[in-house]
């Protein structure tokens, strides 16, 4: 997934990195600005997750939704987000992404 994110947004996504993606050095983690964003809006706080919404709006919450991988999002964090972004109507929530082996 190729995302664009401006300076100030990446600068963002570096401070909340150390909390988020502790296992990678800041600079290494915002090489995949997509999986820091998933970690906030899977684990993150509501301080932490109300500052990814506000300066990256719901266009940028969406793509990460409709890209993720199999793993990196409860189930219950996926309920949300699909009510929340207006991808999925009451019961009809898509099934989490699951890992193929072939």
């Amino acid at each position: 997934m190729s995302l664009y994110l401006s300076k100030e947004n990446l600068e963002l996504l570096r401070k909340l990195s150390g909390k988020y993606i502790w296992w990678k050095t800041s600079d290494e983690a915002i090489k995949m600005p997509e999986r820091v964003i998933a970690q906030v809006m899977n684990i993150g706080d509501y301080a932490d997750v109300q500052k990814v919404v506000n300066q990256l709006g719901d266009a940028v919450l969406k793509e990460i939704m409709l890209h993720l991988e199999a793993g990196q999002m409860s189930e219950k964090s996926w309920n949300y987000w699909h009510y929340r972004l207006g991808l999925a109507k009451v019961d009809q929530v898509p099934p989490l992404p699951v890992r193929k082996f072939e």
